[in-house]
């Protein structure tokens, strides 16, 4: 909780950041008329005892308290150029190069200087200005739906669930608000012990899932649509209408899939090109594998046993929070010309 008064300062949950040279040149000359310290206060804009303890360190002679400072200003700028040249090196790379360059400095030294490390990799795909155009295109025109709307829609989506889930991101060192930053993204890599999984999800909840055995071209995606999506649509939907969601992938754009679609009179949703961060279905993917980080599996069917088990604790209203999300998502594409965005 914050509350700002009328001229200068903050005061911050009962704490007082540090006070301005106004504040205290204010804080003096009202001490000096004799004002009680709650008036004095009140016009400096800060805590009482912010008042109490300037007051009497400038009575007492004393400096301010704390441990001084290690590091410089300029052994600070050396560790951002370090760190920005590889946001990828570990702790020892980076103590490394601080050191030879005559700094001496724990490690904790970095969260101090607002260095995270990030555990949640964020995997991007290069994209050029023509898909930010396209994606910020999409965006406008659905900026007035509702999430009502977007109930009436059923999210879908294939992921890649690891055996060895400890190894599967590198972790970078970065800033907050820095997890879009094209420097602090890597291209993933591909693990041979793996599942891949096609799931759909609705402000109702989530349907069943399908573990793929083989490539998905569109005769494979058909047998998907046939076998898991009407299926879904019953335990989600009923007898009501709804629209189905699905990338650009090949297997998704195929004639074929467009003539099953029609076939069985489903309207499809357009969807641009790279864009899985207005999806909520990838969230859900995200809650799961989050939630399996620090499992270990033996074999492929363990690891379908828990992703199955992980998937059907999933709730109606995780999934319902997640489509009220949508339209601030598209804002969010809006306000990021197209780019990528924090989802």
């Amino acid at each position: 909780m914050v509350s700002q008064s009328s001229s200068v300062g903050y005061t911050i949950m009962g704490k007082t950041a540090d006070l301005t040279v106004v504040q205290k040149t204010t804080i003096d000359t009202l001490h000096k008329e004799g004002k009680t310290q709650k008036v004095n206060a009140k016009e400096a804009g800060c805590s009482q005892s912010s008042v109490s303890r300037h007051i009497n360190r400038e009575v007492k002679g004393r400096k301010r308290c704390g441990r001084k400072k290690c590091t410089s200003n300029r052994d600070n700028h050396t560790l951002e150029r370090i760190v920005k040249q590889n946001p990828f090196k570990n702790v020892g790379e980076i103590h490394k190069e601080w050191t030879a360059a005559g700094v001496s400095a724990y490690a904790q030294t970095y969260a101090r200087h607002g260095f995270q490390l990030s555990h949640s990799f964020c995997q991007a795909t290069l994209e050029q200005a023509s898909q930010h155009q396209k994606r910020l295109a999409w965006a406008k025109d659905k900026k007035d739906w509702t999430a009502a709307e977007w109930s009436k829609v059923m999210f879908s989506d294939e992921s890649k669930f690891w055996i060895s889930f400890g190894n599967q991101d590198p972790r970078v060192w970065r800033k907050r608000g820095e997890a879009q930053n094209p420097r602090c993204l890597r291209s993933s890599v591909k693990f041979p012990q793996s599942v891949m999984v096609w799931g759909a999800m609705s402000s109702a909840g989530v349907g069943p899932l399908c573990f793929l055995r083989s490539k998905v071209n569109a005769v494979v995606y058909q047998e998907v649509l046939e076998h898991f999506v009407l299926p879904a649509a019953d335990q989600l939907y009923g007898d009501a209408d709804f629209i189905f969601q699905q990338d650009l992938a090949p297997a998704h754009s195929a004639k074929a899939t467009s003539t099953w679609f029609k076939d069985h009179g489903i309207p499809v949703l357009n969807w641009p090109a790279n864009s899985p961060d207005p999806n909520p279905i990838e969230n859900l993917w995200g809650i799961g594998k989050r939630k399996m980080r620090y499992a270990r599996f033996n074999n492929a069917e363990e690891l379908k046993a828990t992703i199955r088990a992980t998937w059907a604790r999933i709730t109606p209203e995780q999934c319902h929070r997640l489509i009220d999300s949508i339209p601030r998502r598209i804002a969010a594409v809006i306000q990021a010309k197209g780019a990528l965005t924090k989802y």
